[in-house]
């Protein structure tokens, strides 16, 4: 709903007020109200791109803790510092037994993301991500 439904309504005013803009630039009336206008659909629209992408680093942090958590409690070490934030990410979804050994491959074959999860074989899902 955020994606679809609170950017588009936001994107319809900006391209809106950015024409009304425009045109009350080339007729030479109406320019601060239209500036205004403007200023504050450019406001919503920063404040939305920033609040989702402030809560998605929230919960990429949360994310590298768990991880480092669960990987601590299996190895007594934190996870591997050259495992970046996108590996860690996939490796949520493997499985305790699998887990481990996935997350070593993904440090010597430098897997993607994408490639952690194709060789999850026992999926857990995370259905707390916004």
């Amino acid at each position: 709903m955020f994606h679809y439904v609170a950017f588009t309504a936001a994107l319809f005013p900006l391209f809106i007020t950015a024409i009304h803009f425009f045109r009350a630039i080339s007729d030479g009336s109406g320019r601060l109200y239209a500036a205004a206008m403007l200023s504050l659909v450019i406001a919503v629209v920063l404040a939305l791109w920033y609040a989702r992408s402030f809560a998605l680093r929230a919960q990429d942090r949360a994310i590298r803790a768990e991880e480092n958590m669960r990987h601590f409690i299996a190895t007594g070490k934190l996870l591997d510092s050259r495992l970046r934030m996108s590996q860690i990410i996939g490796l949520r979804f493997a499985g305790d037994d699998e887990f481990l050994d996935l997350a070593k491959k993904a440090i010597d074959e430098n897997l993607s993301q994408k490639q952690i999860k194709m060789a999850v074989k026992n999926w857990k899902a995370d259905n707390n991500r916004v």
